[in-house]
């Protein structure tokens, strides 16, 4: 079972925001991450260099298919792991 869910950081303790639907004394693994979620604009995501760039991006959908088949586990994860790439 993954559950993802925001948590508030209090003296020493995460507090789920919402109840968790989780018998008491459960034990959990929790992956802690401090990039905001998007949230509908994805303006801010890239760099003003990376959008002028797009602009003139020649990929063609093929090729875009054939990088999506290439990439090994789940296409979260792979953006995930990119995502941490770009910033750290």
């Amino acid at each position: 079972m993954t559950k993802t869910f925001k948590a508030v950081y209090e003296k020493g303790v995460l507090r789920p925001v919402d109840e968790l639907s989780l018998p008491d004394q459960s034990r959990v693994t929790v992956t802690i991450s401090d990039a905001t979620p998007f949230e509908g604009d994805a303006s801010a995501y890239f760099s003003e260099e990376e959008w002028e760039r797009a602009k003139t991006d020649t990929v063609t959908l093929e090729e875009v298919r054939r990088a999506l088949s290439s990439i090994d586990g789940s296409l979260s994860d792979a953006v995930i792991e990119s995502r941490d790439e770009r910033f750290t």
